[in-house]
């Protein structure tokens, strides 16, 4: 999809959930139905999938549950560092 520019998040967890929420909404307005989205990180599924555990990110969360009623059905999975070099690859230039 691509990168977007935006404000400096408070951490890199902060980052990720945004990064996501931005994700999510991509496909919705795409149109898309059925959607997985990977994630190399793994507290993010971890927040996704309990969120009573966070509430920190309350409002994303909420952010989150609201938008992914967009799709029939949609996941968020983990696929580590080691097994996606390509993505990681462009993440770490991008942030060059």
């Amino acid at each position: 999809i691509g990168a977007r520019n935006t404000r400096a998040s408070q951490s890199p967890l902060h980052s990720e959930i945004e990064a996501l929420i931005w994700a999510i909404e991509c496909m919705r307005n795409l149109r898309q139905s059925w959607v997985t989205f990977a994630t190399d990180c793994a507290q993010l599924v971890k927040m996704v999938s309990e969120p009573e555990e966070w509430p920190a990110f309350e409002s994303y969360l909420e952010d989150i549950i609201f938008l992914k009623r967009s799709f029939n059905s949609s996941e968020i999975i983990h696929i580590p560092q080691t097994q996606n070099s390509k993505a990681d690859s462009l993440a770490r230039s991008a942030r060059k």
